[in-house]
């Protein structure tokens, strides 16, 4: 296997590098006194014309739709071109919309690439890739462990040429957000189907269809993540046309299995950039700050735990490439392992060494003057989202098992 970078990424990663160095980090502090202002007039869910403002030029500049591989839409990028450069838009807490390589609405973008009806995909997927919507992904629900989702209770019932919905989902990213339009809802639609796996659907539900209301935003950590949020929704006989079903009744699994690979990794590539922000946020002040006469950088435990974050992101870059090469090779239900492998490693390494660099910083870095609190908060949540750790250890296992005959 060979993951030296081509030179049309390698000129995409000069690219890429350079807008985040000229106008994305600088305007970090541009867009949280946005969102401010916007908190401190009662509605942070609002529009941010930073991010805006961004996008227009990431656009103009060909640096739009990366994400997408095996697809006639994007820049034609495998999942091993795309690792290191989602790796770079991932040190900015705001790195990644501005490319229109945001989650949910990637997973839900190559969804409609995969599974949409060209019907479909005119209504939703085009305003998404232009970045004039954004969407959410309504699966997990409060009322069950939904880390085991044939436990979802929500219930897809047909009714003459309509499907009639029913449900309460919440930890839906971006459903507080006005530019959400449209949300993929995962549900039953044959509850008594003795394959499990055949029970569950997904369909399209537009946003402003009579009995979606959302409820609440959820903070994490007590951030918002305005614009965005995490919302929990209520689904009360919502009516939507037939013709929005995914794929058809009982694939709901299926869908899923092709959603959350690419995601999963997606997640995984953005945490290994926001740990290299990290680690360059640890070596800039041990190198700055004293301490009982000497420089931190002087200082025994310093350089240990600057070199151990060296090895654990070098350690999680090349599983995550090894997982991309896998997924272009042989599919991603082929490489369902190392997906795993890496969705474990990436946000345990990333914790770390945010950890240690937030001990360097000290008490500043509990509040957002370093923006190491925001980053751990965010990188916690990994290891629930798209599947809990222990899920994705027991699918390691069993595949390592199955590699044995049985006694």
């Amino acid at each position: 296997m060979d993951f030296s970078y081509s030179p049309k990424v390698q000129d995409l990663q000069r690219r890429v590098s350079a807008f985040m160095d000229e106008q994305v980090y600088p305007a970090e502090a541009a867009f949280e006194e946005e969102m401010d202002h916007h908190r401190a007039a009662g509605n942070a869910f609002q529009v941010s014309q930073t991010l805006e403002a961004l996008k227009r030029k990431a656009r103009a500049a060909g640096l739009w739709n990366l994400f997408l591989p095996e697809s006639k839409y994007g820049a034609g990028l495998t999942n091993l071109e795309y690792a290191p450069l989602a790796e770079i838009m991932g040190r900015s807490p705001i790195g990644s919309e501005p490319f229109n390589c945001s989650a949910p609405d990637t997973g839900n973008m190559e969804t409609l690439v995969r599974y949409a009806t060209p019907q479909q995909q005119e209504r939703w997927l085009e305003p998404l890739l232009a970045g004039e919507i954004r969407s959410g992904f309504a699966m997990t629900e409060p009322a069950v462990a939904s880390s085991d989702a044939t436990n979802i209770e929500a219930r897809i019932e047909r009714d003459g040429d309509d499907y009639i919905v029913n449900g309460r989902k919440w930890w839906t990213s971006g459903g507080n957000d006005p530019r959400c339009k449209v949300l993929i809802f995962m549900g039953k639609t044959d509850a008594s189907n003795a394959d499990r796996h055949r029970q569950q659907s997904m369909i399209l539900v537009p946003m402003d269809t009579p009995g979606v209301k959302v409820l609440r935003h959820l903070p994490v950590f007590g951030y918002d993540n305005a614009p965005e949020g995490h919302a929990e929704i209520d689904f009360e006989n919502v009516r939507v046309p037939a013709a929005n079903m995914l794929l058809g009744e009982g694939r709901g699994f299926e869908i899923a299995q092709g959603r959350l690979g690419p995601g999963r990794i997606h997640h995984c590539m953005r945490t290994i950039g926001r740990a290299e922000r990290a680690l360059e946020r640890m070596c800039r002040r041990a190198l700055e700050r004293t301490a009982f006469g000497r420089k931190l950088s002087d200082q025994g435990v310093t350089r240990e735990r600057i070199a151990q974050s060296r090895i654990l992101i070098d350690q999680a870059r090349w599983l995550v490439l090894h997982a991309a090469w896998k997924m272009d090779r042989v599919g991603n239900k082929a490489a369902k392992q190392e997906i795993a492998m890496i969705k474990v490693a990436a946000p345990a390494m990333a914790l770390q060494v945010i950890d240690w660099a937030m001990q360097l910083h000290g008490g500043g870095s509990v509040c957002e003057d370093f923006g190491l609190a925001r980053a751990y908060a965010s990188t916690r949540t990994l290891r629930f989202a798209d599947g809990p750790d222990e899920v994705h250890r027991n699918a390691i296992a069993k595949l390592e098992l199955a590699r044995y005959p049985a006694a």
